[in-house]
Order: C-alpha cells, then sequence, then structure tokens
C-alpha cells in the first residue's frame, strides 16, 4: 500500500470519530469541520514520520491545537445549526441543548479537558500531555469545570 492509500484509509475510517470530537470541543459543526481539516492537512504533511501505533494520539495533537490556537486567535460567536429533525423527547433535547451552552461558558482549555476526560475517556497523564501541563492542573481545572456544569445545569439533568 502506498503512503497515499496509507492515508487515505486512515482518514475513512476515522474522519467521523475526530468531527464528533471537534464538535465537543467547539460545538459547532462549521467550525468542526474547519478543524478537522486542519488537523488532517498537518497529518497529512507529517504522515511519513508518524509511527503507526501512536497515529491516533498524533492526530488528536494536532485537532487540539488547531481548536486551542484559533482559541486564542478569535474568540467568535458560536451559532449552533438547527437540528434535521425533531427529538422524539423534547426534554433529551432540552438537556442536550443545555449541557451544550453550559459547555460553551468554559474556557477552551476546561473545555478539552471536559471532553478528552469524559467523552475520550483519556487518562489524566495523556490529558496533561497532550495539553503540556501538569496532571494536577489536569484534576483542579477539570473538577472546577465539573463544578461549574453543575451549577449550570438544571437539577433535573444530572439526577
Amino acid at each position: 500500500m502506498t503512503e497515499q492509500e496509507d492515508f487515505s484509509a486512515y482518514f475513512t475510517t476515522r474522519v467521523q470519530r475526530f468531527r464528533r470530537l471537534a464538535y465537543a470541543m467547539c460545538g459547532d459543526w462549521h467550525g468542526a469541520e474547519d478543524l478537522v481539516q486542519a488537523m488532517f492537512v498537518r497529518l497529512y504533511r507529517n504522515w511519513r514520520k508518524v509511527r503507526p501505533a501512536t497515529v491516533d494520539a498524533y492526530a488528536r495533537k494536532i485537532l487540539l491545537n488547531v481548536y486551542l490556537g484559533g482559541k486564542r486567535r478569535a474568540d467568535r460567536e458560536i451559532v449552533a445549526d438547527p437540528p434535521d429533525r425533531a427529538a422524539p423527547d423534547g426534554r433529551d433535547s432540552d438537556e442536550r441543548l443545555d449541557l451544550e451552552r453550559v459547555l460553551t461558558g468554559l474556557t477552551p482549555r476546561q473545555r478539552a479537558m471536559v471532553v478528552l476526560r469524559f467523552l475520550e475517556d483519556l487518562p489524566v497523564a495523556e490529558v496533561a500531555d497532550l495539553l503540556g501541563v501538569a496532571q494536577g492542573t489536569v484534576k483542579s481545572q477539570t473538577a472546577r469545570a465539573v463544578d461549574a456544569l453543575r451549577v449550570a445545569l438544571p437539577q433535573s439533568s444530572m439526577e
């Protein structure tokens, strides 16, 4: 298999996963598309140097850097896309919107930590390594973010 075919196969199998991860970080499907596109462009540039055993971690690191770098440059307003169809139960939809709203209230770094720890289920050590901070920083910032989520979400959502 050529390098280009190898990269294409990786792209095909991982693009949806990284779109979901990018959306969880930025809260905007258009922004998520931009983040993922930038991530795959950077990954392609370095594809020859990437070890197959660490390609997912490397891609995640690139995505995180693109997300945090963009947040530093310009913190723009996030406009949610309308849903394709109505949710079967309005309560689930309302709770999801509340969660998305509260996540956008976190700092970009806290949001990234929450997403990586709880949606990607990464250990504290790996999140610390990705962000270039101490493990204690990940623990304290994640705890603060979770506390903020608990305060901001309606009590019924937390039960």
